[in-house]
């Protein structure tokens, strides 16, 4: 494959988080990526793309890329999923033996198919290195519940001579306006990996945004970020009794599904099409229904990114997608010399 111009291939790339973040560091990533609607936003942004499951591609044909990246899906690690990748921990800690050992993963016991691919990542970096061409660094992202995974491979790599570094990143520290913690893998064949350090506080509920450690800039809150007056955002659900309540036109509303504005997000995942907004929270407040540009502004994308597909789509590739300021931060740290 033509992949001589470029610097890193993306695994799971979606819209590209990655790819965005990498290209204002000045790196060429190629993606690879399944889902057709992701691809056409991908190809109106100019990032370059193969269409198609990563399982059908060989390694081998990218050997002298020196980067790779990996984002493969979370939906069974996710805690708001059903957790078949979580029950399946122990499985996928076997395959990584397997894998380690040069043999084949037998997935057929994996109850959904998608939680293999958190597998991908390793088999692809031993295939490389394995004919003598090893990738030279990497970098993968997964929700907080699949850091065991990324400890393991962690530990396989180390014995194939990379320095390995992981653990979770909040986006928030980076500058998202949003919180969203993942866990992060950084691998580096030569220097020390590390992770990036944070720029931006921490959000902690009720603390001030200007409050805390003072080498570090403020956390950036929703009304920062888009210019939206005071009020609330969240998905509204009728407070059940003795909860705590957020009341809006006279009604109570669960307070824990709700922020203020002036705070940073809710993890923006799809289901933020369903979100909405009152400018106040007076009796004549009319809620706003958060747009896809809006969601992608507090994942990091920049203004004008070309999302292409169905409502739902959009949505969705927003809400999987890895916030660009953090992507840029973790591609900063596996590729500094």
């Amino acid at each position: 494959m033509d992949q001589d111009f470029y610097d890193a291939v993306d695994l799971f790339a979606g819209p590209g988080g990655w790819d965005v973040a990498a290209r204002s560091l000045g790196l060429r990533t190629r993606g690879i990526e399944k889902d057709h609607a992701a691809c056409q936003t991908r190809r109106a942004a100019g990032l370059p793309t193969y269409e198609g499951d990563v399982r059908d591609f060989d390694p081998i044909e990218f050997l002298g890329v020196p980067g790779f990246i990996a984002s493969p899906p979370c939906q069974t690690f996710s805690v708001a999923g059903k957790g078949a990748g979580r029950k399946a921990l122990d499985l996928v800690l076997i395959g990584i033996k397997s894998l380690e050992a040069r043999q084949a993963v037998d997935t057929s016991a994996f109850i959904d198919e998608r939680t293999a691919l958190i597998l991908e990542p390793l088999r692809w970096m031993l295939a490389v290195l394995d004919v003598g061409q090893p990738f030279e660094w990497a970098a993968f992202e997964q929700v907080p519940t699949a850091l065991p995974v990324w400890e393991a491979v962690a530990g396989v790599l180390r014995r194939e001579g990379y320095s390995v570094v992981t653990g979770n990143l909040d986006a928030v520290e980076f500058g998202a306006p949003q919180t969203r913690s993942r866990a992060i893998l950084i691998a580096r064949r030569s220097g020390v990996a590390a992770l990036p350090e944070p720029t931006h506080r921490p959000f902690r509920k009720g603390g001030a945004q200007h409050a805390g450690e003072p080498e570090l800039l403020p956390w950036v809150s929703m009304a920062e970020a888009l210019g939206w007056p005071p009020g609330l955002v969240g998905f509204p659900r009728l407070a059940d009794p003795g909860a705590q309540v957020i009341t809006i036109g006279g009604t109570d509303y669960r307070a824990r599904d709700l922020r203020h504005a002036d705070q940073p997000s809710f993890t923006v995942t799809e289901k933020a099409r369903s979100w909405q907004r009152w400018p106040s929270t007076d009796g004549d407040a009319e809620p706003v229904r958060v747009t896809v540009e809006e969601a992608a502004a507090l994942q990091s994308f920049p203004a004008g990114h070309p999302w292409t597909g169905s409502r739902s789509k959009v949505f969705q590739q927003v809400g999987n997608a890895i916030p660009p300021v953090l992507a840029r931060a973790i591609l900063t740290a596996a590729t500094s010399s």
